[in-house]
């Protein structure tokens, strides 16, 4: 009779439930690991990029003669010189690789160096004489759609349009708002970097950090000119992640400078040129109107919101989709209307990041949703219990959630949370921490809720699957498993999560993760919160079919089990052209958050002085890891709501560092009460529920709910500024 996973883990620890210890733990706390940047070639030559200084403009000649003078140059490479295909994306192939006759956006990629010393490849591209007829750049995203066309088709990317139910409702209470979202970086900490080398049979070997093997692999085959079998792609030390590695950056320059040259090329992004050279979080401006019987129950819910997708498509037309689908938030209207726009400008292109469309209708919704209890003289958080989503309600596309939706729950839970103390006058408590720039004059305390929704894994009928290969054999007389898949480990631990699951089904204390590689097939990409869902969900299979021709044996001698799983979740669908109805989405994610700040109105200071969290997450493989990324994507909405912002004047960014472009450190992180809830989705693997994203939706409009509770102010944007808060 074949064990069952609960009998053949009884005497096996590190499995599903449990917190081990992650294999690149000590080494990243030691500076040990090695990261994509830490590549290193014997003969290898350096790569660098000549970038456009403006965001609109008419390149009308380029002169390399200079650059190729420099001793140490191998190779400049422009537009002419890229042997496939001169245009790559992720869903429309509208960018190229290298600029041909118009550059739409500061940084973008005109001319390659490849020389023998990074200084030296630098020294080239300064050399590179460009001349340019610079163009007004479009730059409004509410009006792009009629402005200058920036590509063929003009500038509208997408529009969703939902309509469900009565479009002619009316309430006895209205409420009306207009919203931005500034631009966030996802400000990961390891610059974009790789190391590509040319290979015997003509093609090429690529070291690079990404979230997304197979896609690069596509894309970098399509430029080069070469089948996909000829371009191999390894997954190096990724220094974090949060969207911006799904783009390429400089996957096809290092390739065609490796086989141009037959040298291995080694690339990396300075911080500067990292801004430059990845997509960002889509602005954006939203209108929405609410209105509410006398009770605050939402009789109808109208948006029109607008992205700025920037100078090129990247998964702007996703995004569109999530704001519009998740635009009403985690609660019951019958009476939808929403518009969204996604839009090309010459401000810098804008694409993935942490919360994808969910954060920036989060923000609009959650700041309605306190101006309709404020209206109605309730509180912020009966106001949401009054219509939050349960199991059964049906969302804006009339899909119904038909797993836990506890949203009441988790607003309970972060409501009946312990409060702070109050404030005391120490200088190390307050708004400017040891500054020494106020002892608590004009320092008022506020507090603050949210909740927010998240859709888990790809939509619209994307084919979402993942690949697997678990091998089971004896290694130095002791029974170990190997796990095979190109799911990229970006940080947030996949690798021990794979372990933990093969653990747990195979009942196997020793567990090897094999690199990750195109040589296995798609894993996809590392987001969406997917990989532990769809990844987990394939070693999970790979290990049953591998269980399955183990049989009831318990010694396999020199045998080698082996076996590969392509899996799927379940079915989705595109959304209606017309209506906007469809069921477009796996799953369903919520957190909620209560803030407590303190605000000094006198200097426009802000401390956050507690962040309680409630989500649920289905089932907490990883206990530990589960509660890390809560906090994490607590930070990145804290970041959102108080200091991060990419400012861009007429197309140029103005704050390409980490000196100019703030994000929370360790000294702005407050303390964290969080309760996970395990309320399994019976649809996935374990009933697991994805993390990552939902705490980054709920906790800037919760910081934001906080502030205006302490100033009175309407706060309409985010981030929030000093300025918008001092009462001079």
């Amino acid at each position: 009779m074949t064990l069952t996973p609960a009998e053949l883990t009884s005497a096996v620890s590190g499995g599903i439930g449990t917190s081990p210890q992650r294999p690149d733990g000590n080494l990243k706390v030691r500076g040990e690991f090695a990261y994509a940047s830490d590549l290193w070639h014997e003969d290898m030559i350096w790569g660098a990029t000549l970038r456009s200084p403006h965001p609109y403009a008419r390149i009308k000649s380029i002169d390399i003669t200079e650059a190729l003078k420099i001793p140490g140059v191998y190779a400049v490479l422009t537009h002419e010189d890229v042997p496939g295909r001169n245009l790559y994306g992720l869903e429309h192939k509208d960018q190229p690789v290298l600029a041909v006759d118009i550059v739409r956006y500061q940084g973008e990629p005109i001319a390659l160096v490849g020389a023998d010393h990074p200084e030296t490849a630098n020294r080239a591209v300064k050399r590179i004489k460009v001349e340019f007829e610079v163009l007004t750049p479009v730059t409004d995203m509410e009006t792009a759609a009629d402005d200058t066309p920036l590509h063929p088709g003009g500038n509208l990317v997408r529009h969703v349009h939902i309509r469900r139910g009565d479009q002619n409702a009316e309430a006895e209470v209205v409420i009306t708002g207009r919203y931005e979202v500034g631009m966030q970086d996802q400000a990961f900490l390891g610059p974009e970097s790789g190391l590509a080398l040319p290979a015997e049979d003509g093609g090429v070997d690529l070291y690079i950090a990404t979230q997304w093997l197979h896609v690069d692999r596509a894309q970098t085959a399509a430029a080069l000119g070469l089948p996909e079998e000829k371009v191999r792609l390894t997954l190096s030390g990724v220094g974090g992640a949060f969207g911006g590695r799904e783009d390429l950056s400089m996957q096809v320059h290092a390739c065609m400078l490796a086989l141009h040259t037959g040298k291995p090329t080694k690339m990396v992004y300075n911080r500067e040129e990292s801004f430059y050279g990845h997509v960002h979080r889509h602005p954006a401006v939203l209108y929405y109107e609410h209105g509410a019987d006398h009770t605050g129950k939402l009789v109808y819910v109208k948006a029109r919101i607008y992205l700025d997708g920037g100078a090129y498509a990247s998964s702007t037309p996703a995004v569109v989709a999530n704001a519009a689908t998740l635009g009403v938030g985690p609660y019951e209207a019958d009476n939808v209307t929403i518009d969204c726009y996604g839009v090309y400008t010459n401000n810098p292109p804008c694409g993935a990041m942490r919360g994808f469309g969910a954060v920036q209708a989060g923000f609009a919704y959650e700041s309605q949703m306190d101006k309709l209890a404020e209206a109605l003289n309730m509180s912020p958080v009966d106001v949401r219990i009054r219509n939050a989503m349960t199991e059964g309600s049906l969302m804006p596309t009339g899909q119904k959630v038909d797993s836990a939706a506890p949203v009441a729950q988790l607003l309970k839970l972060v409501q009946d949370k312990p409060m702070p103390p109050p404030a005391v006058n120490d200088l190390r408590h307050m708004p400017g921490g040891v500054s020494n720039t106020t002892h608590g004059e004009g320092v008022v305390r506020g507090v603050g809720y949210a909740v927010g929704i998240k859709n888990i894994c790809f939509s619209e009928g994307y084919d979402d699957y993942s690949t697997a290969r678990v091998r089971l054999q004896m290694v130095g007389g002791e029974l170990t498993a190997m796990v095979h898949t190109a799911a990229c480990e970006v940080g947030q631990g996949l690798v021990t999560i794979m372990q933990q699951i093969v653990r747990t089904e195979l009942g196997v204390e020793r567990v090897t993760v094999l690199p990750m590689d195109t040589s296995i097939g798609n894993g996809g990409s590392t987001s969406a919160s997917r990989q532990t869902y769809v990844t987990g969900g394939a070693v999970k299979a790979a290990c049953a079919a591998v269980r399955a021709k183990l049989g009831d044996r318990t010694d396999i001698g020199d045998e080698v089990i082996d076996e590969t799983v392509e899996w799927r979740h379940r079915a989705t669908e595109p959304l209606d052209p017309e209506t906007g109805q469809g069921n477009a989405h796996v799953q369903y994610g919520f957190a909620a958050h209560r803030a407590v700040v303190d605000v000094d109105t006198e200097l426009g200071l802000v401390k956050v002085v507690q962040l309680d969290c409630a989500q649920d997450v289905g089932k907490a493989l990883n206990p530990q890891a589960v509660v890390g990324q809560i906090q994490g994507g607590s930070a990145q909405g804290l970041g959102l709501a108080v200091m991060e912002e990419i400012q861009t004047a007429d197309g140029k960014v103005r704050n390409p560092s980490f000196t100019d472009y703030l994000i929370p450190t360790v000294l702005d992180m407050p303390p964290m009460n969080i309760d996970v809830l395990e309320l399994a989705d019976p649809h996935a693997p374990y009933g697991i529920r994805g993390v990552g994203e939902p705490p980054t939706i709920s906790s800037t409009p919760a910081i934001v709910a906080a502030i205006r509770a302490a100033t009175g102010l309407a706060l309409t944007r985010v981030p929030v500024r000093p300025e918008h808060l001092t009462n001079t």
